[in-house]
């Protein structure tokens, strides 16, 4: 062992090996081959602050890396490398020997000289045959062959850190050491620290499996490595804050190290962190002198020009910069590690500190340009057809009218409604002033104001619109497709179906001007169309023209794009299923919605909102409750609920309906009303506004007013028909009761809510005339149709008359455990019914064994970590079960999870 050795040896004591220790290097009492001394320092590891993190995933990686003979260290300027791989040589209880490279060691004399300088100082000197370089400029190629052939034969491997590498830009001197590593065989593990990509021919070492990298991604610090190194500078914060810096600063370890030290100096270091001005930091003054101010000027003004772009390619740098020479430019910035990220296929990015400092230095060194650069890159966007970033770079600019025209142009405006990037869309345009006069403007403004239910407004802005895009007017189908679109909408807001007819044809006109192509990108522009004719149909109670205008929509291509047009098309069938009296088929409707909302990333209520009402209204029908009133809940805050008609009219239907059979009639009929202006009436929501009315005046003692308000209601509606029928019947006009079931007439077969209500006020005729056996069979064939569906309403609302049909042992038996708890006979009379369980749902809920293992945690009211823990599962594993959970029990929040399943008898 050399004298070296055995003082780093000894240095390193009884201590835990991991502890990283800086050697004690001796005087050098040789020259290099110039005379000047050999400078200590080059050979010394570099000491490591008292700030410093080991991360053990890094120095396990290198240690893995000795099985290799070429280990490549490679990012960029501050990111760790050096103190990582210091850390890790400190260490080793073998010969590593370090240098740290510099400008003048591209001469080769010089760079062997310091090579054979460092192995000596570090307990691995070559033999006397191995002469030192005399000459500079140049080295002989026996001294090489010498060094290789002794180091093949050494029993353990010498490792040589060569630091700074990137220094080393002469190619004599790479293939020197590219010769001297291949023929020293096992006996050299060369470590190369740099910023650049070696002039060695790694593809070959990699292709061979004789290469390790360790670069930028691997370098990055996570958030759990972030929150330590700011423990050791005396910070606390918490993990997601730590992950929101580890994202800004994306894992650079200058860069965190940098903000700690200023963070300690503020009075609240964690909003510091969160807030700090990069362009006024310690990490500008970093970045500008390690990256910025060494690079050329013309090298500068790109990278300035280019910091207002996420992205970039060289031509539209080249757009930016006015010159032509981008494309060699970036490509050498990137090898540099210059804080350029390569993203594939010729595109880069800035790093985002980086660009933040860049673009406070642009409007430092050229005011009043970046409106300009914004400008071109928008225009140099829309003629690659990148939209968004087009819209994003001609809002940068202030140029709106550009940026209206690009969404329009490209017949994107119905993104303004589809939830995927509306908000998006909509906070970008916030800004446009009177300034933007143009149709396309226009319709923006339109379309935002519809958007959120201002229909004022948004009619004005139409008519505007519509002004500049008059038929003989030179103006694009594109544009008044999408006016088309918009007028759409407006009809469905205004319950006029005249229009939306109108508009619908006028799309279909245009869609015959434009390219294929264009129509193939937004498939939501017509699934939306379709959505709100059909809207505008089932408003005016044209419920089989509704149904195949909603059905074309729900069956939209597009996936994500038209995920939204497609739940609310599906939500408005369900709607129409249930006013035909098949609310079980409307409850599957929209329970197929939500795994596919969920996929989408859409919120939960999601579009209009029908969905939740129909369900609501479901739950009445099955005696449900308080399910009913938490939908009804749900839907409580949503825009729609007063200004689109046929969700205001499915929330006062829904509403009415649970305030009616909790006995609060005059209510009911206060709610009815969905108090929304309509160009036209719609006959079921006036239908339904009837049977409140007439229910309120029945329940208050006055049949004869109670019969007169439905001599409205017709056959057209069987739902409201049936319901009328039994009104009648209640109020002793058993034959007008009849006369309106015979009347009724459906598309199809009749609903189990129609059949079974029907079959009931029939019973109920029946058992009033004396005849009991026919209202029995009638009461039995109700029963069979109804313990299917779960309808418990028809048969509560029935009286005190069906009382004596149920306790006879065939129809108790038929209503047992669904319907009734059994209703045990008592001294030969039946008990009086006693409020039963709620019945569980149409399509009955399966839960998994895990899920019930959640379920039941839940309502013990653990939390979700507290779960995970007593299921030996990760909290990852336990969401993904409580989306199940919610999706299957249609609820979305826990204390609603734990309620249904009670209900449903799940737990």
């Amino acid at each position: 062992m050399s004298a070296v050795a055995e003082i780093y040896e000894n240095a390193r004591g009884p201590t835990d090996p991991a502890v990283p220790v800086v050697p004690v290097i001796p005087a050098v009492p040789f020259a290099d081959p110039r005379g000047d001394p050999f400078l200590r320092t080059r050979f010394a590891l570099p000491a490591r602050p008292a700030t410093f993190l080991r991360r053990q995933r890094l120095v396990d990686h290198l240690d893995q890396a000795r099985e290799t003979p070429l280990t490549l260290v490679n990012g960029a300027a501050g990111a760790g490398k050096t103190l990582l791989t210091a850390d890790w040589a400190a260490g080793q209880r073998q010969p590593v020997a370090w240098l740290t490279v510099e400008v003048g060691d591209r001469r080769p004399g010089v760079f062997w000289a310091y090579v054979l300088q460092a192995l000596h100082a570090w307990g691995a000197p070559a033999s006397e045959a191995v002469e030192p370089p005399s000459d500079a400029t140049g080295v002989d190629q026996r001294l090489l062959a010498t060094l290789a052939a002794e180091l093949n034969d050494r029993d353990q491997p010498v490792i040589l850190v060569l630091d700074e590498y990137d220094r080393l830009t002469t190619a004599e001197v790479t293939e020197q050491l590219e010769f001297v590593l291949h023929h020293a065989g096992r006996g050299l593990h060369l470590v190369l620290v740099t910023r650049t990509e070696p002039l060695l021919p790694l593809h070959r070492y990699r292709a061979a499996g004789e290469l390790t990298e360790v670069r930028a991604a691997e370098l990055a610090f996570t958030s759990e490595e972030a929150v330590a190194l700011l423990e050791l500078h005396g910070l606390s914060l918490p993990l997601h804050a730590a992950g929101a810096l580890v994202d800004r600063t994306r894992g650079w370890a200058a860069g965190l190290r940098l903000s700690a030290l200023a963070a300690r100096e503020s009075a609240d270091p964690e909003l510091y962190l969160k807030e700090f001005e990069a362009d006024r930091s310690t990490v500008a003054d970093f970045l500008l002198a390690e990256v910025l101010k060494g690079q050329p000027e013309e090298t500068q003004d790109l990278l300035l020009r280019v910091s207002v772009l996420e992205r970039f390619c060289p031509d539209l740098a080249n757009a930016l910069t006015l010159r032509t020479d981008a494309e060699a430019v970036l490509a050498r910035l990137h090898r540099a590690n210059a804080f350029v990220e390569h993203l594939g296929h010729s595109w880069y990015q800035l790093h985002p500190l980086f660009g933040e400092i860049l673009r406070a230095h642009l409007r430092e060194r050229m005011p009043g340009l970046e409106p300009e650069l914004h400008r071109r890159a928008a225009h140099w966007l829309r003629r690659c057809e990148f939209l968004p970033e087009t819209l994003a770079h001609g809002a940068a600019a202030s140029d709106w009218d550009f940026a209206a025209d690009a969404l329009v142009d490209d017949l994107a405006i119905g993104q303004l409604f589809t939830g995927l990037r509306s908000g998006d869309l909509t906070e970008l345009f916030s800004p446009m002033g009177p300034e933007a006069r143009s149709p396309a403007a226009d319709l923006v403004r339109a379309a935002g104001d519809l958007s959120r239910y201002d229909l004022d407004r948004g009619l004005a802005r139409l008519r505007s619109a519509e002004e500049h895009l008059a038929d003989d007017a030179p103006e694009p189908a594109a544009a008044k497709l999408s006016l088309a679109l918009l007028e759409a909408l407006a009809a469905r807001l205004t319950g006029c179906p005249a229009l939306a007819e109108r508009a619908a044809e006028k799309a279909d006109e245009l869609r015959q001007e434009l390219p294929a192509h264009l129509l193939d990108r937004h498939p939501e522009l017509n699934a939306l169309l379709l959505t709100h004719l059909g809207s505008a149909r089932l408003w005016a109670g044209r419920f089989e023209d509704a149904r195949a205008a909603l059905t074309a929509a729900a069956g939209s291509p597009g996936g994500a794009s038209t995920a939204l047009p497609r739940e609310d098309s599906i939500e408005h069938l369900a709607l129409l299923d249930y006013l035909n009296g098949w609310p079980g088929r409307a409850e599957r409707r929209v329970l197929a919605t939500v795994p596919e909302a969920e996929r989408a990333g859409l919120p939960r209520p999601s579009g209009s909102g029908i969905g939740q009402l129909v369900l609501a209204a479901v739950a009445v029908d099955r005696h449900e409750l308080g399910r009913a009133q938490a939908l009804l809940d749900e839907t409580a805050q949503l825009p729609s609920r007063t200004r689109d008609p046929v969700m205001a009219a499915g929330r006062a239907l829904a509403t009415a309906r649970l305030l009616l059979v909790r006995g609060k009639a005059r209510a009911a009929v206060e709610a009815a009303d969905p108090a929304v202006a309509a160009a036209v009436v719609s006959p079921w929501a006036a239908g339904y506004e009837a049977l409140f009315a007439s229910a309120a005046h029945l329940a208050e003692g006055r049949p004869d007013e109670a019969a007169e308000v439905l001599q409205g209601v017709t056959g057209d509606q069987p739902v409201c028909a049936v319901e009328a029928a039994a009104i009648q019947v209640a109020a002793g006009r058993a034959s007008a009761a009849i006369e309106l079931l015979d009347s009724i007439h459906t598309a199809g077969r009749p609903g189990p809510a129609v059949t079974v209500r029907a079959a009931l006020v029939r019973a109920q005729a029946a058992q009033c005339a004396g005849d009991t056996d026919t209202a029995r069979k009638l009461v039995t064939q109700a029963l069979l149709d109804a313990r299917q569906e779960r309808l418990r309403r028809p048969f509560l609302d029935a009286g005190a008359w069906m009382r004596p049909l149920l306790a006879t042992p065939a129809l108790h038996e038929l209503a047992a455990g669904w319907l009734t708890p059994g209703l045990p006979r008592h001294g030969g009379q039946p008990r009086p019914e006693s409020p039963s369980p709620p019945p569980p749902p149409l399509v009955e809920v399966e839960l998994s064994g895990r899920e019930r293992d959640v379920l039941e945690r839940l309502a013990r009211m653990m939390s979700t970590e507290e779960v995970a823990a007593d299921l030996y599962v990760s909290v990852n594993t336990v969401k993904t079960h409580l989306k199940s959970v919610y999706r299957k029990l249609a609820v979305n929040r826990r204390g609603d999870a734990v309620r249904r399943a009670r209900d449903l008898r799940l737990l």
